[in-house]
């Protein structure tokens, strides 16, 4: 992507996705924690992130080719496209 053309994959958002629950189900299951979560734009799974030991979230992008999660951190407002590396703060 060129510094002038954003990411389609985030431009096409219209209505974020939430949390239905601050918790890494695939985590739980494991009977492990993590640091942060993040949630799938697309289907709206709720994964760890990549500071934590699973890295759920990543590991559900490679699965499924859903390019874009937000944070699903209380005070952060963010948007990241796997696909093209790139974040955006709404």
């Amino acid at each position: 992507m060129s510094e002038t053309e954003p990411c389609q994959h985030l431009t096409a958002l219209t209505k974020l996705k939430t949390a239905s629950e601050y918790a890494c189900s695939e985590c739980v299951a494991l009977g492990d924690d993590w640091v942060h979560l993040r949630v799938c734009q697309q289907c709206g799974h709720v994964g760890c992130c990549d500071s934590s030991k699973n890295k759920h979230a990543t590991r559900h992008f490679h699965a499924s080719q859903h390019p874009v999660v937000s944070s699903a951190e209380p005070g952060e407002q963010w948007l990241w496209c796997y696909v093209h590396e790139e974040m955006a703060e709404y």
